[in-house]
């Protein structure tokens, strides 16, 4: 997580007028979701060399569009220019360059996964979540394949990694489309899981009890009987599977 800044806010409407020129000048990081809500994507792309007007133009006029849709379409101007900006002070820019890292269709599945890594062990918790999003399109269209390719990110010592693999085959998550086949079915994660079932991270454990909890929604049995194989002895299981059934009787 990023250290809170003094003058961070919590709610859009907040932020001060000083804190948000600076994000939109791309010389700080946001410190809250309400930040890097509240970014100008035109004015902030505008801030890197090499981007032409008709991409800070094409940013302006999609100003309505959901944040999801502008970094897509961010990280698809910075591929247009050939930009990977990895280590600017912006998360938002960082977020950009993870989808631009993604927009080269013919990338194999591996080196999708070797291009999106830095960026899913990113320092700031916004660029972390700009990786699974951006490289989800690419797992779930060779699902059994992704879920094999994950194990390592599963089995990291880095726990971002780990809640990585986690978060970017949730069946159902947040902000993004969902996974056909994992919602029908979800045993074929279960190697990822079980590699996850004690992890003592608190960051991993919200991640897979949300998991849990995205299957139990469609297969409530499948669920109760992974719960059930678990068991609670260990203590990380056990709050990995009190928020994974919380909406199950």
């Amino acid at each position: 997580m990023v250290s809170q800044h003094p003058m961070a806010a919590n709610r859009p409407v907040d932020v001060h007028p000083a804190r948000r020129a600076a994000l939109d000048a791309g010389t700080v990081a946001s410190a809250t979701l309400a930040e890097a809500l509240v970014v100008d994507f035109a004015a902030l792309l505008g801030t890197l060399p090499g981007i032409e007007a008709r991409g800070v133009a094409a940013m302006r006029a999609a100003a309505d569009e959901g944040v999801v849709a502008r970094m897509k379409r961010g990280g698809a101007i910075l591929a247009d220019a050939g930009l990977a900006p990895i280590d600017h002070p912006s998360d938002t820019v960082r977020g950009w360059a993870a989808f631009a890292a993604m927009a080269d269709a013919s990338l194999t599945l591996d080196r999708c996964l070797a291009a999106i890594r830095p960026f899913a062990d990113d320092a700031h918790f916004g660029v972390r979540e700009w990786a699974w999003m951006a490289i989800r399109p690419a797992l779930a269209a060779e699902l059994p394949a992704a879920l094999a390719r994950l194990m390592p990110f599963a089995e990291s010592p880095r726990e971002n990694l780990r809640r990585f693999a986690s978060e970017a085959t949730r069946p159902r998550g947040v902000w993004c489309a969902h996974i056909p086949g994992l919602r029908r079915d979800p045993s074929p994660a279960l190697p990822l899981l079980d590699a996850l079932r004690a992890d003592p991270a608190r960051y991993v454990q919200l991640s897979v009890g949300n998991w849990i909890n995205d299957a139990g929604k469609d297969n409530a049995a499948w669920v109760n009987a992974l719960a059930g194989r678990w068991g609670r002895t260990d203590p990380n299981t056990a709050r990995i599977l009190a928020r994974g059934l919380r909406n199950l009787r």
